[in-house]
């Protein structure tokens, strides 16, 4: 149990990349047969070997009305429906990897508490960052590529 929630790309959004096919940029979806490894940001876990899966351009919202700090990125998921994750708990297959935590504030501007964390308790990493003055929600991004993997609030 974490004092926080963690949210996935929301099943709204899912729904419909994998209807039209397109991603946030219009750009098509790529189907690929997972090798085993890829993170899901729709389940919060990693794929297993032959899944079948699509990676798309993704765009994480962010508080407030509008942002310069509005990004898209690459994200995978499954190319069928899957089951939800435990919102109430940190993903267990991502539990020791270091991960950036970019901290956000109200007007969805990046706060200075934006840190990374070495995979070793990402739970209380998180809850730091949350506590922070002023912070209203931390996107937990790959610490190498950048991508976006979930939010936490």
């Amino acid at each position: 149990m974490t004092t926080f929630t963690i949210q996935p790309i929301s099943t709204e959004e899912l729904k419909e990349v994998r209807t039209s096919g397109l991603d946030v940029s219009g750009s098509p979806v790529v189907h690929l047969t997972a090798n085993g490894g890829e993170p899901l940001r729709c389940c919060l876990r990693n794929a297993h070997a032959g899944e079948e899966c699509i990676l798309f351009g993704y765009q994480p919202k962010l508080p407030g009305e509008a942002s310069p700090y509005t990004e898209i990125g690459a994200v995978f998921a499954h190319a069928g429906e899957c089951a939800a994750p435990d919102t109430d708990a940190y993903p267990s297959d991502w539990l020791s990897k270091a991960q950036v935590l970019r901290a956000y504030d109200s007007r969805g501007w990046i706060h200075p508490a934006t840190t990374t964390h070495d995979g070793t308790d990402p739970v209380a990493a998180i809850e730091a960052v949350l506590a922070a003055d002023g912070v209203v929600e931390v996107h937990s991004r790959n610490i190498a590529y950048g991508c976006y993997m979930f939010t936490a609030r």
